[in-house]
């Protein structure tokens, strides 16, 4: 007799958590101070921001290739993150695993009420706006506050990448009229800030010479904007034209590149460059 569909529900449930009470087992080891791993041993919270940020972009990539095993493995490896940092807290009495799951559903189930409640919606937008209402119910805010600019742009600070980030509050603050009339006044911008960057390089205030620096790469990210160019495309496709032709470089190399002379590196890559065009 072929089992209910309740019945398959719940056999895969108990697969998944299965498979889920085996990784903890596995991380908790790996961070036991009598017999587990060194390099666990030795990561903080804070050592492991790193390795979060690049699982996530590992996911990103995975997902745009469409390849289902290498998005199973690349959420594995995210996974993986979430249940150290978890553990971690645990051995501190910060938090649980369990608190951290029993969390978010409670919260899913509150931003929902929709599914969960007798709230009726007609539309996504109308979710958006209900979630977006709790959100700012939850941190205490009054409806006024939560729709300040500067708290949007807060949260692009926090949850988005920083050249992402930079896009979105520069176009959202142009959109409010903080704006220069023309594209002369970008460019003039531009040159006042690279100006300011050089002369912070004469300095020995490694803080000053980055907030110049950050200054710089805004304005760049404002010209970006004026000319409807997309500054995240633009540096991901050097990125990976970089790589190409370093990859090309490699394959002409009749030895380690690091034997190499500069001007015979140049060589190298301006031939590497040829073989693109």
């Amino acid at each position: 007799m072929s089992s209910t569909p309740q019945e398959q529900a719940q056999n895969t449930s108990e697969a998944i958590l299965e498979a889920l009470g085996k990784l903890i087992e596995v991380v908790a080891q790996l961070r036991s101070p009598e017999d587990g791993c060194p390099w666990d041993l030795a990561q903080t919270p804070q050592t492991l921001i790193p390795y979060i940020i690049e699982e996530a972009y590992e996911v990103v990539h995975a997902l745009k290739s469409e390849d289902k095993e290498a998005i199973a493995e690349e959420l594995g490896d995210l996974l993986l993150q979430v249940v150290l940092q978890a553990q971690i807290a645990s051995e501190t009495g910060a938090f649980t695993l369990q608190e951290v799951a029993q969390g978010i559903t409670v919260k899913l189930i509150r931003r929902h009420p929709h599914v969960f409640g007798n709230l009726e919606v007609e539309s996504a937008e109308e979710v958006r706006r209900n979630w977006e209402q709790i959100k700012a119910t939850e941190k205490g805010e009054t409806p006024a506050e939560s729709q300040l600019l500067s708290r949007q742009l807060s949260r692009y600070a926090r949850t988005l990448p920083p050249l992402m980030a930079a896009s979105k509050i520069s176009q959202k603050a142009a959109a409010v009229g903080f704006e220069w009339d023309n594209i002369e006044g970008v460019w003039a911008k531009f040159e006042e800030e690279l100006r300011e960057f050089k002369e912070a390089l004469t300095t020995e205030d490694k803080t000053h010479q980055e907030a110049e620096l950050g200054d710089l790469f805004f304005t760049i990210i404002n010209i970006a904007r004026w000319y409807k160019l997309d500054p995240c495309a633009a540096i991901q496709g050097t990125n990976e034209r970089f790589i190409q032709r370093f990859s090309k470089m490699e394959t002409f190399a009749k030895k380690p590149l690091r034997e190499y002379t500069l001007d015979e590196l140049e060589q190298l890559w301006q031939q590497a460059k040829t073989a693109f065009l």
